[in-house]
């Protein structure tokens, strides 16, 4: 288990479920545009959120922001140090930095600042910005990003600060995943997870379903962000869906065949609006929606609510056991009626 670490009113490791992240993408310093975004995004469910403290005026934004919204803020910092320490001072629960970009004297500022605002930071390292000492000995690779989270963690520690996140993100999906299970087992701090880069939402959702869900599977991770090109709006259904089906969040879970040339009705479409129905629901129930009434219940026998398809009706069963005879005209309320009562049980 990683240590605990507050952000805010979260906890972030200690045992605690993994916790959802997004990153706006409105200038910071337009206070109103940020905070509607934000608000946009706590809605589908965002935990934490990052802002960028590119300019002085976006750093001091965050207090205006902060002030206005209910989850935790993060402020985003690339090699100006002036811009943590302006984000520390207006309010910000926690930091991303890349040590590496900053000369020690400036990262020192930095934590005795962090330190007294009781500040979580998140170590970032990345494969695209390694420090030249590390990249001329070991190229972009694990044992590079290794040693720098090792040199940066030592030196933190060695300043008495120990409220850190840490990061290692590559586009490279193997070394992503590589790396992070390095981390994992060398540290005690929490592991924010994401694959950096990923891309528009078709390549994205794959790249962060391989890259974070195979690290939770093994007890890797502590926050995750699915970043997706675009709207932010778009990540945090994605980065649900990975905890839901993993376990790690409650929520029904929809399963559906693939549909073949015994399917007789339009399962796609019924399995479209159950699932759109069901998303918001945070209840443990897996609803089946089968093609087959010849193998639909023994396909599906774990399942706690199901239908399987005929021709014009469909067979309505629980946990595998056969109960009604439902015209398909009826499925979806019927369904329905099924699910709600389970929910509300």
């Amino acid at each position: 288990m990683t240590k605990a670490v507050r952000v805010g009113n979260r906890i972030i490791g200690g045992g605690f479920p993994p916790v959802i992240q997004s990153m706006t993408t409105t200038k910071t310093e337009d206070v109103e545009a940020t905070v509607r975004q934000i608000l946009e995004l706590e809605g589908l469910g965002c935990e934490i959120i990052r802002v960028t403290a590119n300019t002085e005026e976006a750093a001091r934004a965050i207090g205006e922001i902060k002030a206005q919204i209910h989850i935790p803020i993060v402020a985003d910092i690339h090699f100006n140090s002036k811009m943590a320490l302006l984000a520390l001072e207006a309010g910000a629960d926690k930091i991303r930095i890349n040590p590496g970009n900053m000369p020690l004297e400036e990262l020192d500022q930095i934590l005795t600042l962090a330190k007294k605002k009781d500040a979580a930071i998140r170590i970032g390292i990345n494969s695209g910005s390694l420090e030249k000492e590390f990249l001329d000995k070991y190229g972009i690779s694990v044992q590079a990003m290794l040693e720098s989270m090792r040199k940066y963690v030592a030196y933190f520690e060695s300043k008495g600060f120990e409220k850190i996140v840490l990061s290692a993100k590559a586009s490279d999906v193997a070394l992503n995943v590589a790396i992070n299970e390095e981390l994992g087992k060398l540290f005690s701090y929490p592991l924010h997870l994401g694959v950096t880069e990923a891309g528009i939402y078709e390549t994205a959702i794959i790249k962060s379903a391989i890259g974070i869900g195979s690290l939770l599977l093994k007890g890797y991770g502590d926050t995750i962000r699915v970043s997706i090109t675009g709207d932010p709006k778009q990540e945090i259904p994605v980065a649900k869906e990975i905890l839901k089906v993993l376990g790690l969040r409650t929520g029904v879970n929809v399963i559906s065949c693939p549909t073949c040339g015994r399917c007789e009705m339009n399962l796609a479409s019924l399995a479209t609006r159950v699932s759109e129905a069901v998303k918001d629901m945070d209840t443990d129930l897996t609803i089946a929606i089968m093609g087959c009434a010849v193998n639909g219940p023994g396909e599906a026998r774990a399942a706690d609510i199901g239908i399987a398809g005929g021709r014009g009706s469909a067979l309505l069963f629980k946990k595998g056991e056969i109960v009604e005879k439902v015209g398909e005209e009826d499925l979806f309320i019927r369904l329905m009626e099924e699910i709600k009562g389970a929910n509300d049980a």
